[in-house]
């Protein structure tokens, strides 16, 4: 039976300049605040039996410094709270060096030589399933030595058009990456500003295009768990949905149900 999409959210009101209202668009999804550590964050319900309630604003936010924060506040109320400081770099974590010269030609090399010998085969995944668990438990994360051509260029990294060029090349190459990166030093935020389209903030840093970045999700949802599942990891739905979550969305059972029947 074909699966039907309706919106799960009231009609959008009026919003306070400089914050944005998220209506989104399948009934997998939905606004729902989600508590981390004393903030709030924008989730997904797994309901399709969603309750109405007041239309939320979502700002979405990545801080350069490697920190992520959903912030969600009425209409009344400021974005006052700032992202909490990141976390160190996971130890033993696969660290990937690169500079303005790997970046300029497009060089993924620093990325396989970063890996174990072996562990990434021809096709550009784990050689094994074992090989693939080694990744997800190691974790892997970027070092990037970019040297601006003016110093007093204030744009951050995500800013610039070359260093997000090589990071689309390397998501094309390995599009199951973000679910192997350090998650909690910020890898998955600051990986998803090299692909989301963003403005900057003076107070949040990186305020993502929430559509896009629905998009984006959406579809590291779909690759992610095929691939999990392709590697024979245990609970490859929570995996992916905790991939999910740490971009502040929720996915439900429906979806999954939906991408098993094939």
């Amino acid at each position: 039976m074909a699966a039907t999409i309706k919106l799960v959210l009231p009609p959008p009101q009026q919003s306070t300049p400089g914050k944005q209202t998220l209506h989104p668009a399948s009934p997998w999804i939905s606004c729902k605040p989600i508590s981390h550590g004393g903030h709030s964050s924008l989730g997904i319900t797994s309901s399709p039996h969603f309750t109405s309630r007041p239309p939320l604003s979502a700002s979405i936010s990545f801080d350069p410094s490697r920190n992520f924060d959903l912030t969600l506040f009425d209409d009344d109320q400021d974005a006052s709270d700032v992202a909490p400081q990141p976390m160190p770099p996971s130890q033993g974590r696969y660290e990937v060096v690169i500079d303005n010269g790997i970046i300029g030609s497009l060089d993924l090399s620093p990325f396989r030589d970063a890996m174990p010998a072996g562990i990434i085969k021809a096709s550009d995944s784990p050689a094994s399933a074992d090989d693939a668990k080694q990744l997800l438990e190691r974790s892997v994360g970027f070092t990037i030595n970019y040297t601006r051509e003016d110093p007093r260029d204030p744009r951050e990294l995500s800013e610039f058009p070359d260093v997000r060029l090589w990071f689309v090349r390397l998501d094309a190459a390995y599009p199951w990456l973000p679910v192997v990166l350090d998650w909690r030093a910020g890898e998955l935020a600051r990986y998803a500003a090299m692909m989301v389209p963003h403005q900057m903030n003076m107070k949040m840093g990186v305020v993502f295009n929430p559509e896009a970045l629905e998009l984006f999700v959406m579809k590291k949802v779909f690759v992610v768990y095929s691939w999990l599942k392709e590697q024979n990891v245990s609970k490859a739905r929570l995996k992916t949905g905790d991939m999910a979550r740490m971009l502040g969305f929720g996915i439900g059972n429906e979806l999954f149900d939906l991408i098993d029947r094939k």
